[in-house]
């Protein structure tokens, strides 16, 4: 991988992760047009799916620092009930990770077919989120956590936006606009570090390949995936605010269907 390829990697995922458009469908997109192996380069997708965590915790640092704040007053406030919700909404993808992730990785290597599909999936996901008016509730529910947790496990397919899915399904249950991009960026925090961990711990055992990339171009991706990490979420927290959601559903849908015809 050259540094030029990684920049290119490294901006796709820093933007992808946060805006609706499918973080993992994109890479495999920019893989595939780079004639790039993702099996050959763990490494790189562990490291700049880090700097997109590590750009979370710049941008929300306060909400992070509201959270522990309250969970050291060991009482069950605000704070704590917001946490035991991340926790909740935690479980889906957790039993996904554990139990069907050689399924997972399986259609992760099927082609641009699934992924063309899946982005129309997100399309119409957000579309709906867009024009569904459900009653608004306050605060997000344990109940909404889970369901919201669901949405999560699903949008381990490739193509399928997590962000698209999790902001979405959160809107169509109800939840404020305002709350629900925080909560998906947040929720998200735990997951990606845990998969990160376990994945460089496969590498040293060999049982996965790590890939020969050279330190400059890794360097080189994390740092880009880091900046735009931070200006992806920032600006998304404020697209979510004003409801403009509709728009990256009608860029799913096209990058869907060419996808799809590249694919055939």
């Amino acid at each position: 991988m050259s540094w030029f390829e990684a920049l290119i990697l490294g901006l796709i995922q820093g933007l992808t992760e946060y805006l609706p458009v499918s973080s993992s469908g994109h890479l495999s997109i920019g893989a595939y047009l780079f004639g790039l192996d993702g099996a050959d380069n763990l490494t790189f997708t562990v490291m700049v799916h880090v700097a997109t965590v590590l750009s979370t915790l710049v941008i929300l640092w306060r909400e992070i620092d509201w959270i522990f704040r309250g969970l050291f007053k060991c009482e069950l406030n605000a704070e704590t009930k917001y946490a035991i919700n991340i926790v909740i909404s935690m479980i889906p993808v957790g039993i996904v990770g554990v139990f069907f992730k050689d399924t997972v990785e399986q259609i992760f290597g099927s082609g641009l077919l699934i992924v063309g599909c899946m982005l129309l999936v997100t399309a119409v996901l957000l579309t709906f989120s867009y024009y569904a008016k459900p009653r608004q509730k306050s605060t997000i529910s344990m109940r909404d956590a889970f369901i919201i947790g669901l949405a999560q496990a699903c949008a381990v397919l490739p193509g399928l936006s997590r962000s698209g899915s999790t902001i979405a399904t959160g809107l169509l249950l109800g939840n404020k606009k305002e709350n629900m991009a925080q909560f998906s960026f947040l929720m998200v925090i735990p997951p990606i570090l845990g998969e990160a961990v376990l994945d460089l711990i496969k590498g040293l055992k060999g049982e996965e390949a790590l890939g020969g990339i050279e330190t400059f171009p890794m360097i080189v991706g994390f740092v880009a995936a880091f900046v735009s990490g931070c200006l992806a979420c920032k600006w998304m927290i404020n697209i979510v605010k004003k409801g403009k959601l509709i728009y990256f559903g009608i860029y799913c849908a096209l990058a869907g269907a060419i996808t799809i015809l590249c694919s055939i």
